[in-house]
């Protein structure tokens, strides 16, 4: 990709102002966007600038910069980002830009751009002599099938040949664009074929040698069936009636076999139930009494160790897994002495989602841990914060977006004191 650069300081104007019109457009513009979004009208408030100037100049970038709040260096990689944008001037009466992507280089555009190369100027992004015309070579601009084309500011001209792009050149350098008209240069309907259909070019009536064949067909059983889903009656309908008797009996047998599925389940879940209750006891029958007084040990065990474990206000039950032991209580148990102290939930809890990093989930968790207000979190101390970072398993989320700091604030003066200190709102 190539560097994009500002033009040269000679030829940047000193100042830069929308006209009344282009300025009204602009205001619609900004207005489009909520006010803390303002800055994403920098891309159609640069295209008004260029739309008015031909190009955008340093001045334009700054001003419009000005006028949404952002600092120059944002808009500037902006302007210097998309190539849709000329940083530096072009031709007053036309810029060409030839498509130099695989469909147009296959029909044509190389022959296009040595047109641009003996009427514009040797290089592209130069103007020529009289500073009227300019050309540039750019990627794809979605007219394929009617390659080779070229834009000239917002018009396409398509289905080019080297002699017809020097005729609108010419015409555009005398000032008559009007004498050309933009999109296909020859026959054909925007990307329809060249020269009309080449298929599909009758109509077929009813009555006709065409029409009675297509009639013949409809009518025959084959083309009928082919159009309907398949379905029990459908086929019935096509059968003789022994057959269609057939089926009604076959039906029956298998709605029959049906009703008795459920039932055969049943009866194969006892009879796996059983088999394993019978190898239950042959495994009983065949361990030695240290191996059952062992078993029983353990499952005893097991019941012991399987009690509620209370994670703030929700409890959770840990149930002993097959071998008897039980599944693991969280890295960081409730009981831990580090825990922050927790308040009962007052009338009108702190919405703590305002602070960033904290989500509707995670803020359901602090109220089950009994933190309800900024001030709580304000006040966490290191082992504190370092207890909850575990139980939430955040790996030092609570530093890293400085959770006390954002709490300090909002305990202290609300979202102004929010943005007092961050100079942003809270989300």
């Amino acid at each position: 990709m190539s560097v994009r650069r500002l033009a040269e300081d000679n030829v940047q104007p000193a100042e830069f102002a929308f006209n009344r019109e282009f300025s009204a457009q602009a205001k619609v513009w900004i207005k489009k966007y909520p006010k803390e979004r303002a800055q994403s009208a920098v891309i159609p408030l640069l295209m008004l600038a260029q739309e008015q100037d031909g190009w955008v100049t340093k001045r334009a970038i700054e001003t419009i910069a000005d006028m949404l709040g952002m600092p120059y260096i944002r808009a500037l990689e902006v302007a210097t980002f998309y190539t849709q944008f000329q940083l530096k001037p072009v031709g007053t009466r036309a810029h060409v830009q030839v498509c130099g992507t695989t469909p147009c280089m296959l029909r044509g555009s190389e022959a296009l751009m040595e047109v641009c190369r003996s009427k514009i100027h040797p290089e592209p992004f130069h103007l020529n002599e009289s500073g009227t015309l300019s050309w540039e070579e750019v990627e794809c601009q979605g007219a394929c099938v009617n390659a080779p084309m070229v834009m000239i500011f917002k018009d396409s001209y398509e289905d080019l040949s080297p002699e017809r792009l020097a005729y609108i050149i010419d015409r555009f350098e005398a000032g008559r664009p009007e004498d050309v008209t933009p999109g296909p240069q020859v026959k054909r309907t925007f990307s329809a074929p060249e020269g009309g259909l080449t298929s599909l070019t009758e109509e077929i009536k009813p009555g006709s040698k065409g029409g009675s064949k297509t009639s013949a067909k409809a009518k025959s059983p084959a083309a009928t069936k082919a159009g309907r889903p398949k379905s029990a009656a459908t086929e019935t309908e096509t059968k003789s009636p022994a057959k269609a008797k057939a089926n009604v009996k076959a039906d029956a047998k298998t709605a029959a076999t049906a009703s008795e599925a459920p039932k055969m389940s049943s009866a194969r879940k006892e009879s796996a139930t059983a088999k394993t209750k019978s190898a239950g006891a042959t495994a009983a029958k065949g361990n030695s009494s240290s191996d059952l007084a062992s078993t029983a040990k353990s499952v005893a065990s097991a019941k012991k160790t399987a009690k509620p474990v209370t994670k703030g206000n929700a409890t959770m039950a840990v149930a002993a897994t097959a071998k008897g032991t039980a599944k693991a209580a969280p890295a960081a148990a409730p009981e831990d002495r580090n825990r922050p102290a927790g308040i009962a939930k007052p009338a009108q809890p702190d919405d703590l989602k305002m602070i960033s990093g904290v989500g509707p989930k995670i803020e359901g968790i602090l109220h089950s841990l009994g933190i309800y207000t900024f001030a709580q979190v304000a006040s966490w101390k290191k082992a504190e914060r370092d207890w909850v970072d575990g139980y939430l398993k955040f790996k030092g989320r609570i530093e890293r977006e400085d959770w006390l700091k954002q709490a300090k604030a909002l305990a202290k003066g609300g979202e102004a004191e929010y943005i007092k200190v961050f100079g942003k709102k809270p989300r």
